[in-house]
């Protein structure tokens, strides 16, 4: 794994929780809410929030997008979600989140000079991608930026998430994963447990089919764990996701990205000292190395 790879996981590890928060924040449900959304489930909220930068988008749209959802669970919720609001109100909805969110996680840290540098950092590195074959970080990519650096900086890391995101999806496709045989084979090296898992919506049915798919190219044994073939595949998909995520890190460079990874410090400590996000993440940070 190049040196320039493992930046790109690293500085996932630093941005990721700083974009994920939104999607767990009690101001981003209390949004969500304020403009009619059913707040008892958090998917019709995450689904607006997530695929509104795409405009009223489709089932299909929003399924091709969120790669390991099920199409039916995603089916539920859109288009329906545009008829409780449009997705300028939700993309507004989402800004307001956002400056709520991090106003109560930082106080006035969100005013400092250490913000506003890791906001021009964030968003130069986020600047720099090309967006071929990544909707959802050019989706980001084409809204305003935001005069907050706060608010700025969650915008960078967004579009440096789904970049990265749009480069994973690209390479399940690759090894030939499809959604749920996606998560089955996450699972199956010890990612983080089935349960975890049930949120993405396939039935047990779709997850039992899948795995014996997976069995069936010998990449997981009788009990669904990984075998070493199943295992070298993953490794696969991460070193590739590695590979696609490096662009924007080279274009920072390692000096200016560990200053970025310094300067988020604050925020990302106060993410995770709120317990806002879930104790065992369905992506695998801190549980899955980085390939060699």
């Amino acid at each position: 794994m190049s040196q320039l790879s493992r930046l790109a996981r690293r500085m996932w590890h630093q941005l990721e929780p700083i974009h994920a928060v939104l999607y767990f924040s009690p101001e981003g449900f209390d949004e969500a809410a304020r403009l009619g959304y059913d707040v008892e489930s958090r998917w019709p909220s995450y689904f607006a929030y997530r695929t509104a930068p795409l405009g009223p988008a489709g089932a299909h749209l929003a399924s091709a997008a969120s790669y390991s959802f099920s199409p039916h669970m995603i089916a539920e919720h859109v288009p329906a979600v545009w008829n409780t609001a449009s997705p300028e109100q939700v993309l507004q909805a989402r800004s307001r989140a956002v400056d709520r969110t991090y106003r109560t996680l930082l106080g006035d840290r969100v005013r400092t000079s250490e913000m506003k540098e890791a906001a021009e950092l964030a968003r130069r590195a986020a600047e720099s991608v090309s967006v071929a074959g990544r909707p959802l970080a050019g989706a980001n990519l084409d809204l305003p930026w935001s005069d907050q650096p706060h608010v700025a900086l969650w915008q960078a890391a967004t579009v440096l998430r789904e970049h990265r995101g749009d480069g994973h999806l690209a390479a399940l496709q690759a090894a030939g994963l499809d959604g749920c045989e996606a998560l089955v084979s996450f699972a199956a090296i010890g990612a983080a447990p089935v349960a975890n898992f049930a949120g993405r919506g396939w039935s047990e049915q779709e997850w039992r089919e899948a795995r014996e798919r997976l069995a069936s190219r010998g990449l997981v044994d009788a009990d669904g764990q990984a075998t070493d073939q199943g295992r070298a595949l993953r490794e696969q998909v991460e070193r590739m996701t590695d590979e696609l995520a490096a662009e924007p890190w080279r274009e920072l460079g390692e000096a200016r990205a560990d200053r970025l990874a310094q300067l988020c410090s604050p925020a990302l400590g106060a993410v995770f000292e709120a317990g806002l996000l879930p104790m065992t993440s369905t992506l695998g940070i801190a549980t899955v190395k980085a390939p060699d």
